[in-house]
């Protein structure tokens, strides 16, 4: 009875007992494979996705095989250990494990309280773009010089006359614009132009200005109406103020949650 090998043998049998009636196999690499109706249909909708059909019977059994010979191998190297101190190994899982992290971390939801926040820090990102209905005529002089002095000479012509349009060089735009999006009138004109419209958001209307320029040339303005951005609200632009809080704060709360996992263990090094 005292006897230490006595002992680990009725431990190792109570042991065995306790598996037993639980249930539970002792070896955590089992040797019996069973492929389910829900295995089989899982790898059939696999060939289904990458085929776009179904597979014959001969392929799904093919299929069946495959992952029979998959399974075995797979099971004969957790046997031997062949998961164990391989670097290949653990940086895949490595990978998984970061994978399933932003993939948490992606899932997140902000609440009300941080939208709104990030919404007032830059509430112009996300308005609409002002409008503006205008006239224009266009001159397609480049020289800073001659563009100025045509300018001017125009310009006086313009208060003494109603038709304006006789004055303006042909064109591929409009003479002519109404409620356009400052946006469009970028891509139109360039973004130089746009820039200068808004700088004369605030000029009286119904006078001829300018010039200002474009990729075209040069251009004199009689602007009509200024309908100005109004600030959004949250309900209106919440999908796209989430996606720049994802955005924002994707790397802070990964290593968040990375150091939530890390205060888990005991680290000890010892360096040499």
């Amino acid at each position: 009875m005292r006897e230490p090998l006595l002992h680990f043998l009725v431990a190792g049998l109570a042991v065995f007992l306790f598996f037993a009636w639980r249930g539970y196999d002792i070896d955590p690499a089992s040797r019996r494979i069973i492929i389910d109706e829900a295995q089989v249909s899982r790898l059939g909708k696999g060939f289904e996705n990458n085929f776009q059909r179904r597979p014959t019977a001969r392929e799904l059994d093919g299929l069946i095989r495959d992952y029979i010979k998959e399974e075995i191998y797979y099971r004969e190297a957790l046997r031997l250990g062949l998961d164990s101190d391989d670097p290949v190994i653990r940086r895949r899982m490595r990978s998984k494990m970061e994978f399933l992290a932003r993939a948490k971390a992606e899932s997140a939801k902000p609440d009300d309280k941080a939208l709104q926040e990030l919404l007032d820090r830059n509430p112009g990102k996300y308005a609409s773009d002002s409008r503006y209905s205008f006239d224009q005529v266009y001159l397609s002089a480049f020289d800073p010089e001659i563009a100025g002095a045509k300018a001017e000479a125009v310009l006086a012509k313009l208060k003494n006359t109603s038709d304006w349009q006789s004055l303006s060089e042909p064109l591929s735009v409009p003479s002519r614009l109404d409620d356009t999006p400052r946006g469009d009138l970028a891509k139109i004109f360039g973004q130089q132009f746009a820039d200068e419209l808004t700088q004369l958001s605030d000029a009286p209307k119904d006078q001829w200005l300018g010039p200002i320029g474009s990729g075209f040339g040069i251009h004199l303005l009689r602007i009509r109406k200024v309908t100005a951005a109004a600030k959004p609200k949250l309900s209106d632009v919440r999908q796209m103020v989430e996606n720049d809080w994802r955005a924002a704060t994707l790397e802070a709360r990964e290593a968040k949650a990375y150091q939530t996992l890390l205060d888990g263990y005991d680290v000890k090094i010892t360096k040499p």
